[in-house]
């Protein structure tokens, strides 16, 4: 998967700023932020998208929200969204499952 972003991001090919990291994940601030904290969580493991991961191994797809759901209570932030794009009418850009955790302002919605 040389061509997949995020693959390449794994493969320490394509720098990031990486705050965590284990066997099976990493975890970065995404570059475009939406919000005052804005990280994704990605496996090591290509997956294209959410369905395709569940699919394929829904025990590393429980996984994947729990370290989302640790890393969202580590950086301290009130109350946090995570939020998982699928396919391209759902706003998935990069063809590789990843969690976006969202939190730093009031994340209610309407706003306010």
């Amino acid at each position: 998967m040389s061509e997949c972003l995020f693959c390449r991001v794994v493969a320490g090919e394509i720098p990031a700023d990486i705050g965590y990291h284990d066997d099976e994940f990493i975890a970065f601030r995404d570059i475009d932020p939406q919000a005052p904290v804005h990280i994704l969580v990605i496996p090591r493991e290509h997956h294209p998208t959410a369905a395709a991961l569940a699919a394929a191994d829904s025990d590393l797809a429980g996984r994947l929200v729990a370290t989302a759901t640790s890393i969202a209570e580590d950086a301290g932030v009130g109350g946090y969204r995570l939020v998982v794009n699928t396919g391209a009418e759902g706003g998935q850009t990069v063809p590789h499952v990843h969690v976006h955790i969202l939190g730093g302002r009031n994340m209610t919605w309407p706003p306010g």
